[in-house]
This record gives structure tokens, C-alpha cells and sequence, in this order.
């Protein structure tokens, strides 16, 4: 490890500040771990009331360590803590693990105080890891510098990288990945991220070339754009990003802030974004597992066709349900494929997709292999899943069979075996075949490889993530909406496709504006204190005439005065009226961790009901854009419902990719929502717009 992160994780020296003799302890069992497995560099333990420990000389203070260590530790209270890292820093040490608790996570006083750490750290140029963190492991240099219970048994090294914000359930999650046979090379907790985030970490261990596999466990983001970053580099590189992230619903966010001070954000936001960078988002610590594993024995799927082979039919039925929530394909195997298997299959089996091997595998159980083989050789399978179970007097001999296919399988497949024997399951571990022992976990295993590989196809086609400016937040600034013809000017002018629009500010020359534009139109009540025009009354649709013109502006006048007395009013917009067509939500905003935002999603009044929308960072491309279109769920609307046009995707990508430069170009835009866009088979078109300036 060379990078810049190489002195906190891969350090020569290593001076524990609050060591304890008594190994069994918090601030001892770190020493037990480091010395029981072999770590190679310096260990410094620093602590006035022992002459040594372990056999180690320790050293009453900070000052009398012989040498600059190139890692300190800090393992003392928090009131105590900053005193430790200011001599840690006085003595040029440079990065440092702050173990200690109490601090933001603790509330108002703890706040404080890791401010007060922070501020002496900065001031010495000191990079701190925590506070309230359990520590890290390096797995490739022996080094379990942590009292973590995953460091009660000896750390063995792996492809996958583990960084996590929580130390506890981190914990859980290292020690279930050792039981499952995934080797963790690094495992760190980053705590309340004080100064060092997840991202950080990250950015470093995905240039370990032993490390094929990164994983996260996120509460909140600080800086989404540098997590954008990685997960964009991540991609570019080959190597699967999964994250498990809590915060999805309020009571998730309430414990998220109370257990690390940091907020977790609009989850929405978050979803589309990572989604975007091709992150492979797990509900849990068991998807994760399943994804990890699968994603280090597999190859990336090259599509989304999914070949299912059982032994049981019910078992068949249950995962082909899966696959389609999963959204992948469950094709009927090619004549050629099915013809195949009857040679190999016989009686009751069935040959359609899934595949059932029916009872005589027990008869002969390389029925199983002999049928992986074939259905991976449908053109339309891209990757397969195996379901048994039992098989315990044919367990060594179907373990023969499957790792000698594993060693010649073009395509990927998984295996989920349930109550394998122990050995079995060591054995296909061992040969890098990927086993569960969940139907839906196989299945969602499946759907990982076939999500990355979209990702690193995705990845090679797009331009590199920018390091982008963005504007920072600013206090007490002062919102204005912006005029709708402003606003109006300023998206046609970026490319967008608007309702023609003017403004008029008497009844007569409103229906004289209204003539120019050309029958029917629609008056709209124009002041900057009524953003909601409907609400207020201030709205008039299908004008036929001018007579009709001049009685909706004498309504809509007295209807925005009645609604609220002293707002300011302009007078009204006149539009002219677009054909309908399938009601769709365009915007932006800026998000306090990711900066600026693009939005697309049902729009009308489907926006506040089914929030079915779909967020991106930008630039976009129109590829990128069409990608944010193909995550909304309601494709069957968009596809043309009850005799409705299908919406012309194209053009949708295409005016987001403007939104996606108006965002760049106009740091000053704080909000901007374009709804409804009527979307056609052949244009879309903005009928109502409100944008707001900071």
C-alpha cells in the first residue's frame, strides 16, 4: 500500500496512547491481536503506570516514544482525548485513530468536544480515523489493530475490502463473512467521520490490487459527490461497489443521527445516484454477503437472461418469481437447448425454464452438471442458478462434477445448496464456486452479476465523473421564485421546449396577447408570492375567446387577491395550450450532499402520490439520461397506456441533459421544477415551470 492513506493502513509503527496491561481489556486485547498474529511493524504502547506490556517497553508519554510513529492510537476517555491527539501531532505524527467515544454521537456536549479535537487536528495538518471507532484491520500484514470480536480468531486474507461506519454491526458483518469463507483483506470503521469518511477509505483500498471487492455500510453521507467520485472509479475499474445503507425510512434516519451525529439524507437522492454509478445496493447484511460472494467467484454477466436448474419444481417456481421482481428474464430455452436436455433428462422432467431434474438425480447426479452445461449454452442465458438439496450420499461426487465445470465455464453461474455437509460446502468454497444457502439470496446473487455487468459496460461508454464545482451552502440567503417568462426565456434559451408564454397585465391586453398566440389558452395568475397558482385559484384552462380571456383574468385576479391579500401580483400569463399527452415531473435542486441534482419522474398530481421519480448528478449524456428514464417504475405508462402515445424517450433525454447544463451553468438556481412536461410520441413540451434563485 503506497498511497496516501499507507500510514493508517499499512503502517511500520504504531504508538497506543491509554494501552492497557491487562490484555482482555478495551485497550489491551489490540496488543494481544497484533502480537498473536505476527504483525511485523513497531508497537508502542504509551501508558504511565506500566514499565511494559506483553513483553513490549511502554513509555509514560507521548514525548518519550523513541521514534515518529507512523500511526498513533488514542484509547483514552474523550474528555482526555484531545490532550492525546495535540501530543501525538506535537510529535509529527500524522495520521491517527481516535477509539475513544462520547463524542457527537453523545449530543450537544460531545458535539463540542470532537470539534474542539478537530480543530487541533487541522491545525497540525493530523488526518484522524473515528472518534468512536473500533479500529481496522489489514489482513495481508497481520495487523488486527482493533478489539473487534471479528479479531478473536486470527484475521485471514481476501479480495474484499469492508469499510463500515457502525463498529458493532460491522463486527457482525466481518464475522458472518469469515463463517461464509470471504476473506476480508482490510475491514475499517470509520465512525463519526469526524474528519476521515467511508468515501476516503474507499478511494484508497479500491487501488489494492489484492482487493476485487469493495463493500460499504453507510448511516449518512457528508460529501456525496466524493462517494459519487469513487463510485464512479470503482466502475471504471472493474470492481463491484455494495453498499448496505440504513436511513430509507424516518425511524431509520432518527437512529441513524442518534447513533453517529450525521444525517442520512434524502434516501431517494441517494438511491437514484448510487444506482446511476452502478453501486449494488443490498437491503441487509446477508444480500451483501451473497453479492460479495458471488461477485468474487464469478465473472460479470454480459446480459439479463437467467437459466434455472432444480431439482424441485416448487423450488423453480419460487425463484422464477424472483428473478422477474429482480427484473431479469426467465427466457423458454431455444428447441436446440431443450432437445439437448431430453437426451440427458428423462421421464418427468421439464425442460421449458426452469429446468427440473426431478428425483432421478439421485439416481445419477451428474444429471445436474450435464444440464448446467447445456443451459449455459443457450445463447439467451447469461448466467444460471442451481438449486439442490440434501444430496448428502452423492455429495462428494456432485462436488467432483462442479468443480470440474467451475474450471471450464465460460459463463457465470451460482449454486444454492440446502443443508449441504460441512465438508462439501468447504470444498466448493475453496474452488471458487459461489454456494448460498437462500432461494432468494441465489437469485439475488444472480441479479448482482447481471447489474455489474451492465455497470462496467455502462462505465466504458461513460465520460469520466468531473471533479465539478459546485456552490457552496450559504447561510441566511435570500430566495427569490424567478418571473415565469424569466424563467421561460432562460429554458428555451438552454434548449428546452416551453408552451409559448407572455405576459399581460390588463384584461384587454390579455385577450389581445391571447389572439397573437392563437386559440385555446390559458391564464395564470403571475406573482412571485403565489408559487402554486392552482391552489390559489389563479389558473383558467381552454379559453375558446377573448371574451372568455378577459372574464378568467378578472377571476383569477380576484381569487389570488382573496387567497392572500398582500401578495405582490404581476398579472397573468397567458399560454398558449399544448396537446396533452403522458404527464411527466422535470427539475432540479441542490441537494446538501450531492450538490446540484436532476430529476425525471410521473408527473401531475402522480408526483405527490407515488413519488415515482428518478434523481441524477451531473453532466449527462443522452445515454446517461435515457438510463435515469429506464429506472422509473412505471414503464408501462411510458410505454403508451389506454390508448396513450408512447413517450418519445429520446426527447426526454435530451431535455434533461439541458436541465443537466442549466445546473452547471446556473449555480445561482437553487430549485427548478418543470410539471407537468407533456410527453408525446414525438416532443415533449413544458406547460408549467417554477424556478427559485438563491
Amino acid at each position: 500500500m503506497k498511497g496516501p492513506l499507507a500510514p493508517l493502513l499499512s503502517p511500520r509503527s504504531i504508538a497506543i496512547v491509554g494501552a492497557s496491561g491487562d490484555l482482555r481489556k478495551l485497550n489491551g486485547r489490540p496488543i494481544a491481536n497484533l502480537l498473536r498474529d505476527g504483525y511485523a511493524g513497531r508497537i508502542l504502547p504509551v501508558n504511565p503506570s506500566y514499565p511494559e506490556i506483553a513483553g513490549l517497553k511502554c513509555f509514560p508519554d507521548v514525548e518519550s516514544l523513541p521514534e515518529v510513529p507512523d500511526l498513533g492510537v488514542v484509547g483514552v476517555g474523550a474528555s482526555r482525548a484531545v490532550q492525546a491527539v495535540e501530543a501525538l501531532a506535537a510529535k509529527g505524527v500524522r495520521f491517527i485513530i481516535v477509539w475513544s467515544a462520547g463524542f457527537a454521537e453523545a449530543g450537544a456536549e460531545g458535539a463540542r468536544l470532537e470539534e474542539d479535537l478537530m480543530r487541533v487536528a487541522r491545525a497540525r495538518g493530523v488526518r484522524v480515523c473515528g472518534p468512536n471507532t473500533l479500529g481496522l484491520t489489514n489482513a495481508f500484514e497481520r495487523m488486527p489493530l482493533t478489539f473487534s470480536q471479528y479479531a478473536d480468531q486470527p484475521i485471514a486474507a481476501g479480495p474484499v475490502a469492508f469499510v463500515s461506519q457502525s463498529g458493532a454491526f460491522g463486527t457482525a458483518v466481518a464475522t458472518s463473512a469469515r463463517e461464509r469463507g470471504i476473506g476480508l483483506g482490510y475491514f475499517v470503521s470509520t465512525g463519526n467521520q469526524a474528519d476521515l469518511t467511508v468515501a476516503d477509505v474507499l478511494d484508497e483500498v479500491l487501488d489494492d490490487t489484492r482487493i476485487s471487492v469493495v463493500v460499504a455500510y453507510l448511516e449518512g453521507l457528508k460529501d456525496g459527490l466524493a462517494f459519487a467520485r469513487v463510485a464512479d472509479k470503482a466502475a471504471r475499474m472493474g470492481k463491484p461497489l455494495i453498499v448496505v445503507k440504513v436511513g430509507r425510512q424516518p425511524a431509520g434516519r432518527r437512529a441513524a443521527v442518534s447513533h453517529t451525529g450525521s444525517l442520512a439524507g434524502d434516501d431517494a437522492v441517494f438511491d437514484s445516484i448510487v444506482r446511476q454509478f452502478g453501486v449494488l445496493r443490498a437491503q441487509d447484511e446477508t444480500q451483501a454477503l451473497d453479492l460479495a460472494a458471488a461477485l468474487t467467484c464469478c465473472p460479470a454477466a454480459e446480459g439479463d437472461g437467467l437459466g434455472l436448474i432444480t431439482i424441485s419444481g416448487g423450488a423453480g417456481a419460487m425463484m422464477a418469481d424472483f428473478a422477474e421482481d429482480a427484473g431479469l428474464q426467465v427466457p423458454v430455452l431455444r428447441e436446440a437447448t431443450q432437445a439437448a436436455l431430453g437426451k440427458v433428462l428423462r421421464g418427468f422432467a421439464s425442460l421449458g425454464n426452469p429446468v427440473d431434474v426431478t428425483g432421478q438425480v439421485l439416481e445419477d447426479v451428474s444429471m445436474l452438471t450435464r444440464s448446467l452445461a447445456i443451459v449455459l449454452g443457450d445463447d439467451q442465458v447469461a448466467v444460471a442458478v442451481m438449486w439442490v438439496q440434501s444430496l448428502h450420499r452423492q455429495a462428494d461426487e456432485f462436488v467432483d462434477l462442479l468443480v470440474a465445470f467451475k474450471a471450464t465455464a465460460a459463463k457465470p453461474f451460482v449454486l444454492c445448496w440446502l443443508n449441504p455437509p460441512a465438508p462439501a460446502l468447504q470444498r466448493l468454497r475453496d474452488a471458487g464456486v459461489c454456494v448460498t444457502d437462500r432461494t432468494q439470496g441465489c437469485i439475488q446473487a444472480a441479479a448482482g452479476l447481471v447489474a455489474f455487468g451492465r455497470t462496467v459496460r455502462m462505465a466504458k461508454r461513460r465520460q469520466p465523473f468531473p471533479v465539478a464545482p459546485t456552490a457552496p451552502a450559504r447561510a441566511n440567503t435570500e430566495r427569490r421564485n424567478v418571473a415565469t417568462v424569466e424563467a421561460g426565456e432562460l429554458l428555451a434559451r438552454a434548449g428546452l421546449k416551453i408552451a409559448p408564454t407572455r405576459l399581460a397585465r390588463t384584461a384587454e391586453e390579455a385577450a389581445r396577447v391571447a389572439g397573437d398566440l392563437g386559440f385555446p389558452v390559458a391564464v395564470k395568475i403571475e406573482s412571485s408570492d403565489l408559487p402554486h397558482k392552482t391552489e390559489a385559484g389563479g389558473v383558467r384552462l381552454s379559453l375558446a375567446d377573448a371574451a372568455e380571456v378577459r372574464a378568467a383574468f378578472a377571476d383569477v385576479m380576484r381569487n389570488a387577491q382573496a387567497f392572500d391579500p398582500a401578495a405582490r401580483i404581476e398579472g397573468v400569463v397567458v399560454q398558449a395550450m399544448a396537446r396533452p399527452g403522458t404527464e411527466l415531473v422535470l427539475g432540479l435542486k441542490r441537494d446538501p450532499a450531492f450538490g446540484p441534482i436532476v430529476m425525471v419522474g410521473l408527473g401531475g398530481i402522480f408526483i405527490e402520490v407515488l413519488k415515482d421519480v428518478v434523481f441524477a448528478v451531473p453532466p449527462l449524456d443522452e445515454e446517461g439520461a435515457l438510463a435515469m428514464i429506464g429506472r422509473i417504475r412505471a414503464q408501462p405508462l411510458l410505454r403508451g397506456a389506454r390508448g396513450k402515445p408512447p413517450v418519445d424517450a429520446r426527447a426526454v433525454a435530451q431535455a434533461l441533459c439541458a436541465l443537466s447544463c442549466i445546473a452547471l451553468a446556473h449555480p445561482d438556481i437553487a430549485e427548478l421544477d418543470l410539471n407537468p412536461v407533456f410527453a408525446a410520441d414525438d416532443a415533449i413540451v413544458a406547460v408549467d415551470w417554477l424556478m427559485v434563485r438563491d
